[in-house]
């Protein structure tokens, strides 16, 4: 919905009415993202029109997070609207782009800038996480999911756009049927014109946390997380490849891609821990992503106890 209300927004700047005329000779938006993009965006691309490889990809440090000194360099070469896409969270990694300098690039080029924040832009609501998404604010639109972080209903996601005018270009519609008036019409905001109502289980969590029970569990989430990294790190055979800024945490053996799978296949076949599979920077990895509002100290012990137990028989077997 954030990339919809971008592209509308960034055409209509340049006298393009997409939602009468379609894309059919509409000048050429220029999408430009990081290499460590989640593979959803590319989803929301091909469905809006664009095509998953018709983009610029940015080059991003070895976490993940886009480098805006080549956003910089990137949008000095586009031409036409442009549409920036940055990241807060990345799936493996936890990391974030730096926002304050992505900001600055995408205003010095009048890009329109949205931030896929699917459970990274939830760090915003803790005090000891909130600098990461620094600059954060001054992106055109955001979108994060409930079903994440505050374990809602499966797909329950919520968009932010500033332009609220855009946003409602962008989705409503008219019939005879449905009639016009100055109330909010939930139907200008989404595709959708019936529909559950997602937002109440979310509306409902928050209620129940309230802002110290939101900051809370993601300070507790991020301390489980540095916790297993600590006690995987200190297991020989076995590395962590992020920085755990967050609450994800990437391991992989020494011993190569088979003896990871093996280690996964293992860990989930027990049941104690159930690492997600993942690959990061070529290699294979177990994935941890503690986002539950019951996860303490005592899981993650639990967990590394899961998991250097498992690698430990492995190992004996392979000896």
């Amino acid at each position: 919905i954030g990339l919809a209300a971008a592209r509308n927004a960034v055409l209509a700047r340049v006298g393009w009415d997409v939602e009468a005329r379609g894309l059919f000779g509409a000048p050429e938006v220029s999408v430009v993202l990081g290499a460590g993009t989640h593979a959803t965006v590319f989803m929301g691309l091909r469905l809006l029109g664009f095509g998953a490889e018709r983009v610029v990809r940015v080059a991003a440090d070895d976490q993940g997070a886009m480098r805006a000194e080549a956003l910089r360099a990137a949008l000095g070469a586009a031409t036409g609207p442009t549409i920036v896409l940055a990241q807060a969270g990345h799936i493996n990694t936890g990391a974030f782009d730096p926002f304050a300098g992505i900001v600055a690039a995408a205003r010095g080029a009048g890009a329109w800038l949205h931030v896929d924040g699917a459970f990274g832009l939830w760090a915003r609501a803790c005090p000891e996480t909130r600098a990461l998404t620094e600059g954060i604010e001054g992106a055109d639109s955001w979108a994060t999911d409930g079903h994440k972080w505050l374990q809602t209903p499966y797909d329950c996601g919520v968009v932010f756009v500033r332009d609220a005018a855009a946003l409602r270009r962008a989705m409503s519609v008219t019939a005879s049927y449905l009639p016009q008036g100055e109330a909010r019409d939930p139907g200008d905001y989404t595709p959708e014109l019936s529909r559950r109502a997602r937002g109440f289980a979310l509306w409902a969590t928050i209620r129940a946390l309230g802002r110290d029970g939101v900051a809370g569990m993601v300070a507790r989430n991020c301390r489980v997380a540095r916790r297993i990294a600590a006690g995987l790190a200190a297991t020989p055979g076995l590395e962590v490849q992020n920085d755990v800024v967050l609450n994800q945490v990437a391991v992989a053996t020494q011993d190569g891609d088979a003896a990871t799978a093996a280690l996964l296949a293992r860990v989930q076949a027990e049941g104690r821990a159930f690492p997600s599979v993942g690959n990061w920077r070529g290699r294979a990895i177990l994935r941890f992503s503690v986002s539950s509002g019951r996860s303490n100290e005592a899981d993650a012990d639990a967990t590394v106890e899961a998991v250097a137990g498992a690698w430990a028989t492995l190992r004996g077997r392979a000896a």
